[in-house]
């Protein structure tokens, strides 16, 4: 029996249903390879000439199913050269599934292609067309373009319509050959089939994004046409082959208004010939179709995205508006997004929708509550705040826990940016403490623990409100943090009610209740070490704010002196000796807390939020340069600070730029900055007094205190207070010598004392109590005939791993180094962190050195020494100078 050459056989079917009958995938694999082999051994055979197009069907399934076919690309092309429509249809097919245009074969089929474009038959042009635009390389397309454009002027629409679609592809390729087509796609747009004039609109879209001279071109004379097809398709009345939904051809319609879009960007007269239309369209179309949908949408992106009058503009927000009470979460969601763009160009039209934005904030689903709140927060100005606000917050009780800390942040975001009562502000800050205080972030309640300090005049109001909110929400860790703050600074404010306002009704607390409030907190369970130091802190304040209750005080204070966490049992031990042995200095040591400049930490802040996320650029925030304070306070920009309020940064790092940094437990004490150099010992004013109310630091910060560089200070946090730490057989009295005159000094090792020692008897101006490091002798680390090296060691007590390296470098010879570099190289077990050197230029005759500090971390101390290699680059006279050498002598132990 002949075989039927324009037939695919049965063979395929039979694949099919093999590979579908394989249970599991080895059998799979081995029904394709006994395929495979088939395929194979008849191509290599040549005279089943008639099998060759069944073949390359079962390879393009194969190939479907992942399997590898390249063997077959020559038959693709085989079947292409082929003078039959079934066969050159299979290879055509086979070429664009079996190869892409980076496939070297390709260069084969492109005579072939030529000869088919011009072939007389229109499915056979129409093949070679659909084959050129899905696989057409650059140099296809400048070989094939000349029959392209041809083609683009035949009779036949649907050789006229996939022209055009082969064009788009020519033209992404090779955007040079965009204006060959200029021409032919503007007369394109004069036909009446849709098929051909969805083609010449997405054509002149390709063009206007490859080349200037078309889009000017196209703009001077596609606009009329466009407009004309809009209206045509528009009006048209119903038509079965291009109705969708009850909508003409809505396909049409949007491909139409995003050239339309392109056309009128940045041009006043295309956008003002548009207007009419689009104001048709917008207002005949229905939309209670997804069809009607799409259009309304394109057409808002259309009116937002040209030079539309204002009322076109507000026909568009007002759809977007209608949009946002569909039933359909993605028609709101792309309503919200389009929203967001359009605030910016008619901000006043987007606030006739805010109600119904504000209940998109309600929304159950999670992410148009999150696009909704993103609106809100652009639409809030100084006009609407108040109500704005207190919508969200009256929403915050009843949010979703997941939802609570975008919107705290965003409400946090907005009281801080538009209050300009300080009285609203704390207000509103108070609430969202308490409705969800465990969402709010350290920075912002230690903004606003910066504005209670700066509001002398309500201190009284705001630790009243506090004790209260505390009473309700205990469990909420900032309102914790601040209400305890609070108490402990304003506590006599709370029991004799001072400074109460005219509306404010008063609240009896004694002396008692306002003790009792902070051992419930340093009890609650949720409580971390950051809030229960701040509560021992508060109690430390409140044994001089109130007297009487001292003796109760002392008793709360010693149940932690046998606390697991080290930081609280110092604590403990510290506070209660100055509560029992040190009355004489507690009043000053425990006065209230200077007023911290409001400015000047907003600042700080808002540099340190850039210095985190650099990539941030606000709208309308807080810059160095133009600075809006909150609560209608104009206070002029200072330079940043240490954060003054950081305290709970146990890894949070600070960059510390200033060599005098303001630490928040100097101010508590009103003690002046501390001023380290980077390689000396800490001045008289750093004092013991310092560590005494510090918070926030974790255990593994209570070292005494390292001789620290800039470049350690910025991945560390902090600390101008040395702290000694030693665990010992009974608990030490820290604070019990306050008359002797002894110091210690800053090159001696202390030393761990088993028995009770007070170091703070005798406290004169003039002690000083330094002794953190352990100098190690001074070596030469390098010398020759012009360079002398010396390194000063200093090791950190109770990190025996860590060294301290001051290097001076003198010039041995007469003439000057300039341009000066040292380098070091170390094994991978040593951490190496090197400072900026003093200078670049060495002085000649050793009447002056440069100084560069470093440190080293050995990992395997007490297994291998310290080693480094240095080179030392200078410049003499204009002349390149290196010198190199090995350390070996580092004194053992390092």
């Amino acid at each position: 029996m002949a075989l039927n050459p324009f037939s695919s056989g049965t063979r395929l079917r039979d694949m099919i249903r093999a590979i579908r009958a394989s249970k599991t995938a080895a059998e799979e694999r081995a029904v394709v390879r006994r395929e495979c082999a088939a395929i194979r051994t008849a191509i290599s055979e040549r005279g089943q000439e008639g099998l060759r197009h069944r073949n390359m069907a079962k390879l393009m399934f194969i190939h479907m199913l992942g399997y590898p076919t390249h063997f077959g690309q020559m038959e693709c092309l085989k079947l292409i050269a082929a003078a039959g429509y079934p066969e050159k249809r299979i290879g055509y097919l086979g070429l664009m599934l079996l190869l892409d245009e980076r496939q070297e074969v390709l260069m084969l089929v492109t005579n072939s292609l030529k000869q088919d474009l011009n072939h007389s038959s229109p499915f056979i042009v129409g093949l070679a067309l659909c084959a050129l635009g899905n696989i057409c390389s650059a140099e296809m397309a400048r070989d094939l373009a000349p029959e392209v454009e041809k083609l683009l002027r035949s009779r036949d629409v649907n050789t006229k319509k996939k022209a055009a679609l082969c064009s788009v592809r020519i033209v992404r390729k090779v955007p040079d050959l965009a204006e060959n087509f200029i021409c032919l796609a503007a007369s394109l747009l004069k036909e009446k089939h849709h098929g051909v004039l969805i083609s010449a609109v997405q054509l002149c879209t390709e063009l206007c994004k490859a080349s200037k001279d078309a889009l000017e071109y196209l703009r001077k004379n596609c606009i009329e046409g466009l407009v004309r097809i809009l209206r045509d398709v528009s009006n048209s009345s119903y038509a079965p082959e291009y109705d969708v939904a009850g909508i003409s051809d809505p396909f049409l319609h949007i491909r139409v208004l995003k050239l339309m879009r392109m056309l009128g960007q940045g041009d006043t007269d295309c956008s003002e010939y548009m207007n009419d239309i689009l104001a048709q369209v917008a207002t005949k179309t229905e939309s209670n179709k997804n069809a009607g949908n799409a259009i309304l949408y394109e057409c808002v992106e259309t009116i937002m995205g040209i030079e539309a009058t204002s009322g076109l503009r507000v026909l568009a927000i007002n759809i977007l508006g209608r949009f946002l009470s569909n039933r359909d979460n993605n028609i709101r969601y792309v309503a919200l997004n389009i929203l967001m763009r359009a605030i910016t160009v008619d901000t006043q039209a987007v606030q006739r929708h805010r109600v119904t934005i504000l209940e998109c904030v309600k929304d159950a689903d999670a992410s148009i509550r999150k696009r909704a709140l993103e609106l809100v927060f652009l639409l809030v100005n100084d006009t609407n705040v108040k109500p704005l606000t207190k919508e969200l917050v009256d929403y915050l009780d009843v949010a979703d826990p997941d939802f609570k800390e975008d919107l705290t942040a965003k409400i946090c975001s907005i009281t801080e940016k538009f209050s300009q009562e300080k009285l609203w502000y704390l207000d509103q800050m108070f609430k969202v403490l308490s409705l969800a205080g465990n969402h709010v972030k350290d920075d912002v309640w230690h903004a606003l623990i910066v504005v209670i300090s700066n509001a002398s005049e309500l201190q009284g109001y705001a630790v009243r409100s506090l004790y209260m909110a505390l009473r309700a929400y205990s469990e909420q860790g900032s309102l914790l943090r601040v209400a305890v703050w609070c108490i402990g600074e304003y506590g006599e404010m709370l029991v004799n009610n001072l400074g109460m306002l005219e509306a404010e009704p008063p609240i009896t607390v004694t002396e008692s209740d306002a003790v009792d409030a902070v051992e419930l907190g340093f009890n609650c369970y949720s409580a971390d070490v950051t809030t229960r130091s701040m509560c021992l802190v508060a109690l430390l304040k409140l044994s001089s704010r109130f007297p009487s209750m001292s003796e109760r005080i002392k008793q709360i204070v010693a149940q932690n002196k046998e606390n697991m966490v080290l930081e609280l049992q110092q604590r403990s031990i510290e506070f209660g000796s100055i509560i029992q042995r040190h009355q004489s200095i507690r009043s000053s040591l425990l006065e209230r807390m200077p007023v911290l400049d409001e400015a000047a930490y907003l600042v700080k802040r808002a540099s340190a939020t850039q210095a985190t996320i650099p990539s941030y650029k606000p709208a309308s925030g807080v810059t160095p340069g133009d600075l809006k304070i909150p609560n209608g306070v104009a206070k002029p920009a200072a330079a940043p600070l240490v954060d003054l309020l950081d305290l709970s940064s146990d890894d949070a790092p600070v960059t510390s730029t200033s060599a005098t940094p303001n630490d928040f437990l100097q101010d508590l004490l009103g003690i002046g900055g501390t001023n380290l150099s980077t390689a000396g010992a800490p001045s008289a004013s750093t004092d013991i007094l310092m560590d005494l109310l510090s918070i926030g630091s974790s255990p593994s910060q209570n070292g005494l205190l390292d001789s620290s560089s800039p470049a350690q200070a910025e991945k560390k946090p902090f600390s101008a207070v040395p702290q000694v730490v030693s665990l010992v057989p009974e608990p030490m009295d820290l604070l019990g010598s306050l008359s002797s005159s002894a110091s210690s000094s800053g090159t001696k090792s202390s030393t761990i004392v088993p028995q009770a020692a007070d170091l703070l008897d005798g406290l004169s101006a003039s002690t000083s109590v330094s002794g953190i490091d352990d100098a190690c002798p001074s070596i030469t680390a390098f010398q020759s005939a012009t360079l002398k090296i010396v390194f000063d060691l200093r090791k950190q007590l109770g990190k025996p791993q860590e060294t301290t390296i001051h290097a001076t470098f003198t010039n041995l010879t007469s003439t000057t180094y300039t341009d000066f570099i040292f380098q070091a190289a170390v094994p991978k077990f040593i951490q190496l962190r090197l400072d900026p050197a003093s200078g670049n230029v060495v002085p000649a005759s050793g009447k002056g050195s440069v100084t560069q500090g470093f440190s080293v971390t050995n990992n395997q101390h007490g297994q291998k020494p310290l080693a480094m290699r240095i080179r030392m680059s200078y410049k003499v006279n204009g002349e390149d100078r290196l010198e190199q050498g090995q350390v070996s002598n580092f004194p053992p132990g390092l």
